[in-house]
């Protein structure tokens, strides 16, 4: 599993299927649609099980409804995609309709006069999604895109390592986060897990301190100024470098990767490290990289990133992402259609009941069958507010420092002042 792909879906959909798959329309059917012949040329990265064949059963199923409408599947792998749709939009000729995480890129498609305005378009129907899902899809108050699977990173724990340091309850405020990290190692248990190499599970904690501290309005300001140079970021730094300064991850930590055998979610499924902050996708990585193959269990439980007190943030504030489709700025008519139809509660249902998507219409939460799934879930259903990863809801570049100059942090190279600098000294060359 690939970091990027880590970050965006349930399970790893890697995979070596790249070919398209052609819903021909047939002539023995009426028109549903007075326009005449269409097709959607549709790019989507579930290019392996269990996916796959669910949205091409959904292509089906809409095509004999609406026999005019040709549906022209490309499945692609995660890193491949993005090459293809770069070589598209440079070209001025994105795809009907694709995959998109919303934040920076949708951004840089926006400005660039590429894709489709779908506010209006969706009105009758966007109320029935989770709003926090559809935050990134939202720029400056319009809809560009619409959100199929929505998830947020908090603390994943070993509950019976808690309860051997004699961890309670879960901490509801940071100070009880580093209270609870000095008992674990009191307790001869490496606290938590990290993957230092990857460097974008770092970027997680210096993220979700600063919407603590400074609340969503600073990472928003923040994005609008190009500066990260301001008390609010420094002190998220300040810290983390709290944490950091307790010694609490695991050896060698700073060449672990995430989803290697001897990595991140390794070290939690193998019951080597009490906590790791990560997405929606952390059981069952967990599951897969660990030597049981089964990872935790019932052993495993979840809390929400929590308030550091005084700040502006509230812990309804979630931070994550999803998955999405955007609709391209030359798509057939049938195109925003078709998309309601894939985000109808039933198929919504259809998705969800693969484990690889946590659904973002409300009304097909009931299909959630695992229970840390449901946790996840229902967190966001409660969700006040919500931010996307930070290495995609600002300009790729500054995504990529803002990981750089966490792990400068985290392996004492930097300090929180320095970091900030960096940072601001991207943004504002972009």
């Amino acid at each position: 599993m690939t970091a990027h792909l880590s970050r965006r879906t349930l399970l790893g959909l890697v995979g070596a299927g790249t070919g398209a798959y052609l819903l021909s329309a047939c002539s023995d059917g009426e028109s549903g649609d007075p326009d005449g012949p269409q097709t959607i040329n549709w790019w989507h990265i579930q290019n392996t099980d269990p996916m796959l064949p669910v949205w091409a059963a959904m292509a089906q199923e809409y095509h004999g409804a609406h026999s005019n409408v040709t549906v022209k599947i490309q499945p692609l792998e995660n890193e491949a995609f993005k090459t293809k749709l770069t070589t598209a939009t440079q070209a001025g000729s994105p795809p009907d309709l694709f995959q998109s995480w919303g934040g920076g890129v949708l951004q840089q498609q926006v400005d660039a006069g590429l894709v489709k305005d779908l506010t209006a378009d969706v009105q009758p129907w966007i109320g029935g999604l989770l709003p926090a899902a559809v935050q990134p899809f939202t720029i400056d108050g319009k809809i560009y895109g619409i959100p199929f699977d929505v998830g947020m990173v908090g603390f994943w724990y070993n509950k019976d390592l808690f309860a051997k340091a004699g961890i309670t309850a879960a901490p509801t405020n940071w100070a009880g986060v580093l209270d609870a990290v000095r008992k674990l190692k009191a307790a001869g248990t490496v606290p938590v897990a990290l993957a230092g190499k990857d460097k974008w599970p770092g970027h997680y904690y210096w993220a979700y301190l600063a919407m603590r501290i400074g609340g969503l309005g600073a990472l928003q300001q923040a994005a609008k100024d190009k500066n990260f140079d301001t008390p609010d970021f420094v002190a998220a730094g300040e810290r983390l470098k709290e944490l950091v300064d307790l010694q609490p991850f695991q050896k060698g930590f700073l060449g672990a990767e995430y989803g290697s055998p001897d990595g991140q979610a390794a070290t939690m499924g193998n019951g080597g490290a009490a906590m790791e902050l990560m997405g929606q996708w952390a059981p069952s990585v967990q599951a897969s990289s660990s030597t049981s193959k089964k990872g935790l269990g019932d052993k495993l439980g979840f809390f929400p990133f929590p308030v550091v007190d005084g700040g502006k943030g509230a812990a309804s504030e979630a931070f994550g992402g999803g998955n999405g489709f955007a609709v391209g700025k030359d798509a057939p008519a049938s195109t925003v259609d078709f998309l309601k139809f894939l985000l109808s509660a039933d198929n919504q249902r259809k998705a969800a009941q693969t484990g690889a998507v946590l659904p973002t219409v409300k009304d097909a939460a009931s299909a959630i069958a695992d229970p840390n799934n449901k946790i996840v879930a229902e967190n966001l259903a409660s969700a006040t507010g919500f931010q996307l990863y930070l290495d995609q809801a600002y300009p790729p570049a500054v995504g990529q420092q803002v990981n750089d100059s966490v792990a400068e942090l985290v392996a004492g190279n930097k300090s929180p002042a320095q970091i900030v600098k960096d940072i601001t000294q991207v943004a504002k060359s972009q």
